[in-house]
């Protein structure tokens, strides 16, 4: 009976990337004091729909490392084979089972945590599939070609994990600091035509962008602002179109006026 456990869940909640993590415990067994910070890796990549870790259960240090891990969710799966790269092969074959026709949800983000044997086949079908590869080794292991593969981005060390998902959190918390509401956005955009006509200055959409940027902490352009429907704008254009059609501001000839007024005495 196969020990393999994908997660059979559908995509949910408009959520794009699945993520499917493989760690091979027999080469990499720090991971073992890491998985908890792996698995909020995965998680801040997309929703985990799978978490293999592969274990000889002829060895008490290994089963003690996957007992660890599965108090985190991960799936043992038993590699009592002890033939060189037993474990490797499984791996492999496991991940392409992700694949398989029928499955409710595919990953779209691999994670593998191995050693220094030859996962270029592998690495080289998912990314022919499409998918993004992640790969965390351990110190001193890694073969330059594997890195080459994957890419410096998508290379790192297990030690790495504390720093990687420190600095993810923050860049996260840096983004949602930055999200501006559409009404503030308004609030934003008319003060800057007032500050551009006050001046005396055409009111061109790059001048008032810069305003808007300069004027509002918030405000890193349009791709910053969002509505409580969810709505995206394409460019800066779409945002000046959308305060048009609410009667926020005035468009003509590509240059824009608040509703009241033309023009503001210095």
């Amino acid at each position: 009976m196969s020990n393999f456990h994908p997660v059979s869940q559908s995509l949910a909640g408009g959520q794009k990337n699945c993520v499917g993590i493989l760690c091979d415990i027999q080469n990499v067994p720090s991971i073992k004091r890491k998985g908890d910070l792996l698995l909020e890796f995965a998680k801040l990549q997309g929703r985990i729909i799978s978490k293999n870790v592969y274990y000889n259960s002829h060895h008490p240090s290994q089963n003690a490392a996957k007992n660890s891990l599965e108090k985190l969710g991960f799936c043992g799966v038993d590699v009592p084979n002890g033939s060189k790269n037993s474990a490797d092969y499984r791996l492999m074959a496991d991940c392409l089972k992700l694949f398989a026709p029928k499955l409710p949800a595919y990953p779209n983000i691999i994670i593998l945590v191995l050693g220094d044997w030859d996962f270029a086949g592998l690495i080289s079908v998912l990314k022919t599939l499409g998918k993004k590869v992640i790969v965390f080794a351990r110190k001193g292991s890694a073969s330059q070609k594997l890195i080459n593969l994957v890419g410096n981005e998508n290379f790192h060390y297990v030690d790495e994990l504390d720093n990687l998902v420190q600095n993810k959190n923050q860049s996260q918390s840096t983004a949602i600091c930055s999200q501006i509401n559409y009404n503030e956005a308004i609030d934003c955009l008319t003060e800057a035509i007032k500050t551009a006509l006050s001046q005396s200055k055409q009111t061109k959409f790059s001048l008032i962008d810069r305003l808007m940027r300069q004027g509002c902490a918030k405000y890193h352009g349009f791709s910053s602002i969002h509505t409580p429907k969810g709505k995206k704008f394409k460019n800066f254009s779409h945002f000046v179109n959308a305060a048009v059609e609410d009667g926020k501001v005035r468009k003509q000839n590509e240059e824009l006026f608040l509703t009241n007024t033309d023009r503001l005495v210095a």
